[in-house]
């Protein structure tokens, strides 16, 4: 019986023993795994860092070309303007003159009034600013002078005369005397 005690706790020791060997293999191949599992995820994470940098620099990059159309449309809506300020000019000139070559046909050349005109000093009628009052306009966007002119029925001259204009450039708001009451 002592020899059976002896065998069955031997079987026992061998039995845990051989366990033992198989929960430590069973373990290295976990930590294994646990390892490269680690690895990867350390990796993954590396990547999503980047990814996060490379959409930061995308949505600037997407900011600063969205700002740069805003202010392409804004010009360009500018320059649609002024060209359309340009072409109504453009007409209005047009009109003038064939208004000018119509009159001067239906008139033709009539030099003996001419020289009546010119010898009564009435070439060109003149406006006098004396002892009357000034009529203001304030400038409002997409007027010129030529528009102002057609406007109050006056000349170019004349309102760059009476406002001290050198030029033609007029700025929205602008306070300009285009006429005298």
């Amino acid at each position: 019986m002592s020899h059976t005690v002896l065998r069955l706790v031997a079987l026992c020791f061998g039995g845990a023993l051989l366990t033992g060997c198989v929960m430590s293999e069973k373990y290295e191949q976990e930590k294994a795994r646990s390892l490269n599992f680690q690895r990867l995820l350390a990796q993954e994470e590396k990547r999503t860092g980047e990814l996060d940098a490379e959409l930061k620099k995308a949505r600037r990059q997407l900011t600063e070309v969205e700002a740069r159309n805003r202010e392409m449309t804004l010009e360009m809506q500018s320059v649609r303007e002024q060209l359309a300020r340009s072409q109504e000019e453009v007409m209005a000139l047009r009109e003038t003159a064939t208004l000018e070559q119509q009159a001067q046909a239906e008139l033709g050349d009539l030099p003996e009034l001419k020289g009546d005109l010119a010898g009564l000093g009435l070439d060109e009628p003149t406006l006098t600013t004396e002892g009357r009052v000034p009529i203001y306009h304030e400038v409002m966007p997409g007027e010129t002078l030529f528009r102002l002119s057609r406007t109050y029925a006056v000349k170019v001259d004349q309102i760059r005369e009476w406002n001290g204009l050198r030029d033609d450039l007029i700025e929205v708001g602008q306070q300009l005397v285009v006429g005298y009451e």
